[in-house]
């Protein structure tokens, strides 16, 4: 016997359609839960990325100075910011832009702070690639340079046919 015989069909598209809302309904509260847990992940990663102005030079999550004046000021100020849908970038400008560049942990990336991460590696390697070919120049013109007996340094030519010719007249 089929059941299609036995149910019928308007009973069987209400259940499609029951089972249809009760999958949008679970996706629906599985993406609210990665949205709260992503904003409480965010709160902490921006509250670690900043100091707290109190002077004690502690991340701003992990101030632990007592009676402190300026962490729950500015934790506060960090939840209003996340609430009102503020990207991370826009909540560090203003942050710096309130407190100063010293509130955060690490520079942000752009701009002329960018600058100040790559100088010190360029300055680094382009001292190392001086330096070899300072060193190499020095190598060079010292094999090249021969003492006479008098202890004067003379130089001597880099072409091989020179210095063949050079052979040939002092039978060397």
């Amino acid at each position: 016997m089929r059941i299609r015989s036995i149910v019928p069909a308007f009973v069987i598209h209400t259940l499609r359609h029951r089972m249809a809302q009760l999958c949008v309904v679970l996706l629906g509260t599985v993406l609210l839960m990665a949205a709260a847990d992503d904003t409480g992940t965010r709160f902490n990663r921006l509250g670690h990325a900043m100091i707290c102005v109190c002077s004690c030079g502690q991340i701003l999550l992990e101030c632990n100075h007592v009676g402190c004046p300026d962490s729950d000021r500015m934790i506060g100020e960090l939840r209003t910011r996340l609430a009102s849908g503020d990207g991370d970038t826009p909540i560090f400008n203003w942050f710096a832009a309130k407190y100063g560049p010293t509130v955060l942990a690490a520079p942000i990336r752009g701009g002329f702070d960018t600058v100040a991460w790559i100088t010190p590696v360029a300055v680094f390697l382009l001292a190392t690639i001086g330096t070899a070919f300072l060193v190499r120049a020095w190598v060079r013109r010292r094999r090249n340079t021969v003492t006479t007996p008098e202890g004067i340094p003379v130089q001597l030519p880099e072409n091989d046919a020179v210095r063949e010719r050079i052979r040939r007249e002092t039978e060397y």
